[in-house]
């Protein structure tokens, strides 16, 4: 049965004498060199049928014993009404339509104390929702309606006009755009209002769905896909939080998202908390109060239960969605950890799967063409050939990001590990060798978080930081994939941050120097941490522990004249806690190196250094 909005529609369509009693040609997709293309009569948005609903889950987070409904919209051609024509779903989920907290430095933990220790609380703002129905967001409309799809959005739980309650990777994230999904096949119910029994149906789509959104918008395409829900055909996540530990903890450490020092998981608890008012004592008791508050650990940062539900990874036994994945290289916010990670673990399940990244910061999409191939093979069913492309797409450091060179694969099939050893002159600037010389030699820094890591990495000498360095760099050399580090060190308390950039010497400090520039890649670790993550335990002074973990991945090409350098230091300003100066880190070098997976193996880096 049809809506009374979908009446009402009707009755507008014929005034506007839409309806005619002569057979005319159905208006349908257009398909070009494997993509659909913009429809001159699916293009013009003042005859668009915009309307919005309420889809029905099977969970109930707000504590009123009754199932949560999800706020949806809906943008399609006129042609689905008119000519009973029915079109595939691109389809953007997001807490953030309905209005945000803002960045009030109050609303962050305090990072100025001693590891161990809890630090001073913040405020909890409440949100103001905003938003006027039946209009959620005006995201991906303009791209893909013209070309012949429906677009539609919902506001997440506890969001908006969305019941329930956030809860930032739980579950229900997962179960509402699968609801939605769920709906748009006839599964499960939508009503034209928020608590009333009206139904309304998806008569007017194919039930193929493609998912997309950048950041949070990026990662509940992939808990939709987690739960294997029949119909959602393809994802492409952009710069995608794929787990809540990765985000706000590093091996161990408490390490902030960059931009967002202080910022944990309750914190955006509140950022996006625009739900019904009258809710949002139960939400926050239950949720924010206790559920956050005794699983984030912000005493040990070490990885547990808790985590583990909100890591992504952990769940897609049931994903069967193709995957288009999109990352920033040097994205310090979202780290490009989060999207590789998954795509791997897709290639592995034998999932579709693509890569694209650029060389820029948070955010950035694939280019509209290759989306458009994406969806056009998943959702329209054209044999395209896309499965056939090249699985992994890189922007080089001076290409236009919407212009990606073909790889077979990232990382490069050719990419090999070639392990490096430290020289000793770490506090001006030692060497880095694939020779390895037992020297019994041990280099102490000491930390001082007042020192950045830029200022650090430029100074000549410094007691705050060690530092190892390539010879001058005759070649170019590509690095593609995860360097590792592996440290050997003494504290002279029981905890102390471990901080690890790999740049590019000598550093370019002009104003207009590349993103690519100075930075290669980094990475951050708890030496408490140096058995699990899951279990630290306190330093001994002047004992030795050995740790090895990942740098996030990269795909970087070092130009000649450069030198590749391996800095290891302790509080890292724009990411860890900060603790008073004066921890004494001992690095022993005989025990300590770092491999990085360099296209050609160790016989082209030793072409480009000797």
């Amino acid at each position: 049965m049809k809506s009374k909005l979908s009446s009402i529609v009707f009755l507008s369509f014929l005034s506007l004498g839409i309806y005619s009693t002569h057979a005319q040609k159905q208006v349908t997709p257009i398909f070009k060199d494997g993509e659909a293309q913009i429809v001159p009569e699916f293009s013009n948005p003042e005859s668009w049928i915009r309307h919005d609903l309420w889809v029905e889950t099977e969970f109930d987070t707000d504590g009123d014993g009754k199932p949560d409904r999800m706020h949806v919209d809906v943008t399609r051609p006129q042609q689905t009404e008119t000519e009973g024509l029915k079109l595939p779903v691109v389809y953007e989920s997001s807490p953030y339509y309905a209005g945000v907290a803002g960045n009030d430095p109050n609303t962050f933990w305090d990072v100025h104390h001693e590891l161990g220790e809890l630090g001073k609380g913040h405020i909890n703002p409440i949100v103001k929702r905003t938003g006027e129905r039946p209009v959620i967001s005006n995201s991906q409309i303009k791209t893909w309606v013209p070309r012949g799809y429906i677009v539609i959005h919902s506001s997440s739980p506890g969001t908006g006009l969305s019941d329930g309650s956030p809860t930032v990777g739980g579950d229900n994230e997962s179960l509402a755009p699968k609801a939605v999904i769920d709906w748009l096949n006839g599964r499960a119910k939508g009503y034209t209002s928020r608590d009333g029994n009206e139904t309304v149906k998806a008569y007017w789509t194919t039930g193929k769905v493609g998912m997309t959104g950048t950041s949070y918008n990026g990662t509940l395409p992939l808990a939709a896909a987690t739960t294997g829900v029949e119909g959602l055909e393809a994802i492409i996540p952009i710069a995608p939080n794929t787990s809540y530990y990765h985000y706000y903890r590093s091996n161990g450490l408490v390490r902030s998202p960059g931009g967002y020092l202080g910022e944990d998981i309750d914190v955006l608890y509140d950022f996006i908390h625009s739900g019904d008012e009258s809710k949002r004592a139960y939400s926050n008791k239950v949720i924010r109060d206790t559920e956050m508050k005794n699983g984030q650990d912000r005493i040990t940062g070490d990885y547990n239960d808790f985590w583990a539900g909100r890591d992504y990874l952990n769940d897609m036994k049931p994903m069967k969605a193709a995957l288009l994945m999109s990352h920033g290289f040097n994205d310090w916010n979202v780290m490009p950890e989060h999207s590789y990670r998954i795509y791997k673990a897709a290639k592995d399940k034998g999932l579709d799967v693509q890569i694209y990244y650029h060389q820029l910061g948070h955010g950035g999409p694939p280019p509209v063409s290759m989306m458009n191939r994406w969806f056009t093979h998943y959702l329209f069913g054209i044999d395209n050939g896309v499965g056939k492309d090249p699985k992994a797409w890189i922007v080089r450091e001076d290409d236009d990001r919407l212009k990606p060179t073909a790889y077979a694969d990232y990382p490069n099939p050719e990419a090999k590990p070639v392990t490096l050893h430290l020289q000793a002159g770490g506090v001006t600037a030692g060497g880095l060798s694939t020779k390895k010389d037992k020297t019994n030699t041990k280099e102490t820094l000491v930390d001082d978080y007042t020192f950045s890591g830029d200022s650090l990495a430029k100074s000549v000498n410094s007691k705050h930081r060690l530092l190892y360095v390539t010879p001058v760099l005759k070649e170019d050399v590509h690095l593609s994939g995860l360097a590792n580090i592996t440290v050997n060190l003494s504290s002279s308390k029981p905890a102390a941050n471990l901080s690890v950039w790999l740049v590019s010497l000598p550093w370019n400090t002009s104003k207009d120097a590349k993103i690519t520039d100075n930075i290669i890649t980094r990475g951050w670790a708890d030496p408490q941490n140096y058995r699990s993550i899951r279990e630290s335990e306190p330093l001994e002074p002047s004992k030795f522990y050995s740790l090895s973990f990942d740098l996030q991945p990269d795909d970087q090409i070092i130009k000649k004249g450069q030198q590749i350098g391996l800095m290891i230091f302790s509080s890292d300003n724009q990411f860890t806690l900060l603790p008073k100066p004066g921890t004494a880190l001992t690095i022993d070098l005989d025990n300590t190196s770092l491999t990085l997976p360099v296209v050609g193996g160790k016989k082209a880096l030793s072409k480009a250094t000797n």
